[in-house]
This record gives C-alpha cells, sequence and structure tokens, in this order.
C-alpha cells in the first residue's frame, strides 16, 4: 500500500463547505491539515485501498475537519462516473410511486448509487426536460414511466448512449428493460370478487383512456365478463363506464356529487386506483351519504392509506417496492454487462379483500 506519496495534479475541485473565514474548503486545505500530498488525499477520494489505513484515517479526519466537500462533476469530467441514477415517475403526491422510489432506492442504495428523482405529472414536455437535464448532469442511467404511449423519446435517449428501464409499462419492441404487472389480471380479479358476490350491475370509475393502464384494467373487465353473458336477463352483468379527468383524489371527489343520484340498481363501484376509491369516499362523506353502506367499493394499487380509511377499501395489490427494485436490478445488470440482452419482468397482482366490499345485499 502507498503512503503518502502520489501525484499533485489532482483537480478534485473545491468543496462546498465554507471554511471560517467564508471560503470553501478545499483538496489544498485537507493536505495541509492532514501533513500528505495532494495525490494521497485524491487517493482516499477516488481509490482509497491504495493508501495506508493510519494515513487514510488522517485524511479522513482533516476532511471532517475542514468540512471539504469533494466536486462531483470534476470527477465526472475526469471520466470517473456520476455514481448517479435518475427516476421519472408520473405522480410524486401518488403513494404509489413513493413506494416504488423505495424499492429502487434501496437497490441502488447496495451499490452506492444516488437517486434522483423527477415527476413529469403526465406531460411528456416535462419529461424531455427532464431527460434533458439528467443527460446533462451525466446520470448513469434512468429509471421511468412513461408520460404517453410514444415511447421515441426515450428510445432516443437510451441510444444516446444512457441505459433506460420502463417502469409499469411494457417496452413492446424489445429494444429497453421492463418491468410491468399485469394490469389486465388485475381488473380480471376485481371485477370477478364483485360479480362472484352477486352484484349484476357495476359503476366502473376510470381515469383516461390515453393511461395504458387505465385501458388494461378495462380490457380486464371485459375478459372478466365474457363467458359471464346470459341470455337471460337476470343473469345479465352490466358495467357502466364514469370517465374522469385524472386518476386523483380530487376527480374522485369531484365525481361523488354524481354518485348522490346513482341508479339504485347499481350495487358497486370499482374505481381505477385507490386516489379515486378515497376520494369518492371522502366526497360521499362529505355529504352526509350512506351510500357506502349500500354499495360494494373496490380500488385498484392497495397504497398505504388503503387499509387505513373507514371502511378498509378492497384493492387490487400491485407490488410496487418490487416494481423498484426489480427495476433497478435490471438497470444495474445492464450498468454492469456489456453483453446484457434487455428483457422484461412481468409482475401478478391479486386481491386484497377488506371492509369496502365484504357482501352486501344486492338489488333484486
Amino acid at each position: 500500500m502507498a503512503g503518502d506519496s502520489g501525484a499533485d495534479g489532482d483537480n478534485s475541485g473545491t468543496g462546498t463547505h465554507p471554511t471560517k473565514d467564508g471560503k470553501k474548503a478545499t483538496i489544498r486545505d485537507v493536505a495541509k491539515k492532514a501533513k500528505v500530498s495532494l495525490g494521497t488525499v485524491s487517493n482516499v477520494l477516488n481509490d482509497p485501498e491504495r493508501v495506508a489505513p493510519a494515513t487514510r484515517n488522517r485524511v479522513l479526519k482533516a476532511i471532517e475537519v475542514t468540512g471539504f466537500v469533494r466536486n462531483i462533476a470534476a470527477r465526472q469530467l475526469r471520466g470517473g462516473g456520476s455514481k448517479a441514477v435518475g427516476i421519472v415517475i408520473l405522480d410524486s403526491s401518488n403513494p404509489f410511486f413513493t413506494e416504488m422510489i423505495r424499492g429502487a432506492e434501496d437497490a441502488l442504495r447496495q451499490e452506492g448509487y444516488l437517486l434522483i428523482a423527477c415527476s413529469t405529472d403526465g406531460s411528456s414536455d416535462r419529461e424531455a426536460m427532464y431527460l434533458r437535464h439528467l443527460e446533462e448532469h451525466q446520470v448513469e442511467g434512468v429509471l421511468i414511466t412513461p408520460s404517453n404511449d410514444d415511447l421515441d423519446q426515450i428510445i432516443d435517449f437510451h441510444d444516446r448512449g444512457t441505459p433506460v428501464v420502463l417502469v409499469d409499462r411494457e417496452a413492446n419492441s424489445g429494444e429497453l428493460c421492463s418491468v410491468t404487472v399485469d394490469d389486465v389480471k388485475g381488473g380480471s380479479i376485481a371485477i370477478s370478487h364483485l360479480v362472484e358476490d352477486g352484484h349484476r350491475k357495476i359503476l366502473f370509475v376510470n381515469g383516461p383512456m390515453s393511461i395504458r393502464q387505465c385501458r388494461d384494467r378495462r380490457a380486464g373487465v371485459d375478459v372478466a365478463l365474457k363467458g359471464q353473458r346470459s341470455p337471460h336477463a337476470t343473469d345479465w352483468i352490466e358495467v357502466i363506464d364514469l370517465e374522469v379527468p385524472s386518476l386523483s383524489i380530487a376527480a374522485g371527489e369531484e365525481i361523488s356529487l354524481e354518485l348522490l343520484n346513482i341508479d339504485p340498481s347499481i350495487s358497486a363501484i370499482m374505481c381505477a386506483n385507490d386516489l379515486l376509491a378515497i376520494g369518492v369516499m371522502r366526497g360521499l362523506a362529505s355529504s352526509g351519504s350512506d351510500l357506502l353502506s349500500r354499495v360494494a367499493l373496490v380500488g385498484y394499487d392497495d397504497i398505504t392509506f388503503s387499509s387505513l380509511v373507514s371502511p378498509a377499501l378492497t384493492s387490487v395489490h400491485q407490488p410496487q417496492y418490487d416494481l423498484g427494485y426489480a427495476a433497478a436490478r435490471l438497470l444495474l445488470e445492464e450498468l454492469s454487462d456489456s453483453g446484457h440482452r434487455h428483457h422484461e419482468i412481468r409482475f401478478t397482482p391479486d386481491l386484497v379483500v377488506r371492509e369496502s366490499s365484504i357482501k352486501k345485499s344486492s338489488p333484486a
């Protein structure tokens, strides 16, 4: 192992922590405090195993005392890599994405990576802006839930040299890795639960059909009902669609006012996600309506709040944490393996039955 020796030509740059005189601590301040060369400080920062333990500890103590913070941008310019990964999601206020980010962060932290989160609010323009900024900051890879079906700008971004993994969206073309949940299956098991409990007229509160998840969950409803149709009127199952502009609590609260005049033959409501369902519950509670004592309610995602509301919400469970964790592992594989081949991981959802859909008397 090396001792105090090393080249003095390091450009780790100025730190971001001010010294007592108001100036930022630099690598020179650290070297002076530890009584070593600039090269030794550089080795401690970038290649610590080359430095003898006693010397390394002295430098680390000097870093602590001076308040020096390394300049990562300078390290990147020398080809050291940013050790940063971006994650671009649709909505940072949705707990579904919060848990997904936590999974990705845990996987990346194990390998020493920093995760930078960006929220597009479903805007393709904002998505393009964040991809540009992440590229300018030389992140080593990106995890992304696309804002729409058009993947061209994401594929172009990948082709310029930054690995990308799609989260909660399949790649289709095989040009990218992806981690998804079978939302058709999810929609199917949700509606099947209601049908099996005897509900024959069901309201489906859905988000914009421009969102792939909304389309797939509605397609799952049709899959479940296929084969259950009967020429006998008493066996006929009807699903009434009601589309709202966003998958949010506010949209659910707003639509709840319309539900006060609900067709009395409707005995169950399925919502495209939990935020909509919770919004419906809040709106009905604010109005003083007892509708939920008579009508079953099912959500989708099984976010943390689903089990905490009253009545506790029945919901299709998505493995949110596992989505993020698996996506990050795929990205790490691509970063470390030059022969990496793109593939898709698909999770199967299941239903968590709670109080909101416990069998209620359905109309005769």
